[in-house]
């Protein structure tokens, strides 16, 4: 009996000693707990989210925060690889005609003057011109009269519309005779030219002293005379870059060498004359 009541003693005595026990170890991890900075437990025993702060273990995003490593719109950025533009400047991909440079070894008008504004690439519409009313020999000299005289490398220009250039001869005729075989003679800026089957040619001899800058058939078109149908060339020609001279209606080196220019860039045999292929080049017929 004696020995019953001493382990009964002992057993409340370990009890007791071990709820001190725990209690100690409550206090302490209070004092932790409230080191640490967790709520305080609130009266009944139980404090709100004990053991589970709010959030505890999965904090707001925790293990997702907003979007790590992938930024705003990671993932998919404007078009990541294909930055706005990166790579691919505006109009990249299709440059104006890339690889295709404005006629890669042929420079924008290579051989071609070129022409700016309203006037570039349209073709001049002949119209009725102001000239002076007299020859200036100091710009176009005159040229002398050789009887029977032909025109130099006509024999190569092929096709119905060189015939009158591998057919024509000077001749030297009066008045009288010019007007028996013509009924349309004109003077225009010092000599005098008969019309023939759509050609206009200087009437060597109807006024020995006449002036003639050239001595060859000039295209006629429009009814227009010899200087008007020169000058409307020089005036395309002009508009074109290939002829810097005065529109005067002459015929002389300066626009003979830009009429020979013109031809040569056309792929146009080179009369250095106003011939039909020429006309129609510039739109003029």
């Amino acid at each position: 009996m004696r020995i019953f009541l001493v382990l009964i003693c002992s057993l409340a005595l370990a009890c007791v000693a071990g709820a001190q026990q725990e209690e100690k170890g409550k206090k302490k991890e209070h004092k932790k707990g409230a080191q640490a900075g967790q709520v305080s437990p609130q009266p009944g025993g139980k404090p709100t989210g004990a053991g589970k702060p709010t959030g505890a273990g999965k904090p707001t995003g925790v293990g997702k925060p907003a979007e790590v490593g992938k930024p705003t719109g990671a993932g998919k950025p404007t078009e990541v690889g294909k930055a706005a533009g990166k790579g691919k400047p505006a109009g990249a991909g299709k440059p104006t005609e890339v690889g295709k440079a404005a006629e890669k070894g042929k420079p924008a008008g290579a051989g071609k003057p070129v022409t700016t504004g309203a006037a570039a690439g349209k073709k001049y519409q002949a119209k009725q011109l102001t000239l002076p009313n007299k020859p200036k020999p100091e710009v176009a000299p005159a040229v002398k009269f050789q009887q029977n005289r032909r025109i130099e490398g006509s024999q190569n220009w092929q096709g119905s519309n060189y015939t009158v250039f591998r057919n024509y001869r000077s001749e030297w005729h009066d008045r009288n005779w010019w007007g028996s075989h013509f009924n349309r003679v004109v003077f225009v800026l010092g000599g005098w030219y008969y019309w023939n089957a759509g050609w206009w040619y200087p009437a060597w001899g109807y006024d020995p002293g006449a002036y003639y800058p050239y001595d060859g058939p000039i295209y006629g078109y429009n009814d227009l005379p010899p200087d008007q149908v020169i000058a409307n060339a020089q005036a395309a020609l002009q508009q074109q870059g290939y002829y810097r001279g005065e529109v005067d209606g002459l015929l002389g080196p300066l626009t003979r060498a830009a009429v020979a220019d013109y031809q040569r860039d056309h792929g146009l045999y080179i009369t250095s004359a106003i011939d039909r292929p020429t006309l129609s080049s510039l739109g003029l017929v």
